[in-house]
């Protein structure tokens, strides 16, 4: 058989394509062992993300080849910004493979909203553990008469009278009217009952 022949034999063009994809198969898996080998031992350090916007924190994540996935609000923070970055996980430092998720807590725009306590027809010392547990903070104290001494009668916030269950943001200050333990109409009673100084005649 001739060369020409045997190279236009179905032989040769058999062996020929099974070389050729062999030597495709091998070249992807040289370049994937290339691949993997030189970047065998690589890391990326995670920046510090806190007090930082949504779009500074996930440029810079970008920039160390890192993804960004952001997890529910936390409570609200007065010393970072509204929408900043509060909490991230893995911390800034730690060395990460690339691509690695870093999940981040934003800082909501103001604090959550609470339901306000039927504090009504309840005594101060009851009263105030109960607004400091749902983070509300206790404001102005007004006394009037009544004879329910220090008996909680009314409830304020910014100058309007509310009610339980009223929504109000944490941290919210809330003013109260008290008893002050005298019958309604004493107080004048008493001024008017109250001894005349000798002065006074002169």
């Amino acid at each position: 058989m001739s060369i020409i022949k045997f190279l236009s034999s179905k032989t040769f063009l058999k062996q020929l394509a099974i070389a050729v994809v062999a030597i495709i198969v091998l070249t992807f898996i040289l370049m994937k062992w290339l691949n993997i080998s030189t970047n065998h031992g690589k890391f990326e350090t995670v920046p510090n993300l806190a007090g930082k916007s949504i779009s500074v924190a996930e440029m810079e994540l970008n920039n160390n080849n890192l993804v960004m996935q952001i997890q529910d609000s936390a409570n609200y923070n007065p010393d970072y910004p509204k929408f900043s970055v509060i909490e991230q996980d893995p911390a800034a430092g730690t060395k990460v493979k690339e691509n690695r998720k870093i999940y981040i807590t934003l800082n909501p725009s103001g604090y959550r909203k609470m339901l306000v306590p039927n504090l009504t027809e309840k005594t101060l010392r009851q009263a105030l553990p109960s607004l400091e547990a749902l983070g509300f903070q206790l404001g102005n104290r007004t006394y009037v008469d009544n004879i329910g001494k220090d008996v909680v009668l009314k409830m304020l916030h910014n100058g309007k009278e509310i009610h339980a269950d009223t929504k109000l943001p944490k941290m919210a200050k809330i003013d109260l009217v008290l008893g002050n333990g005298n019958r309604p109409g004493m107080s004048s009673e008493q001024d008017s009952l109250a001894p005349i100084d000798s002065e006074d005649l002169n």
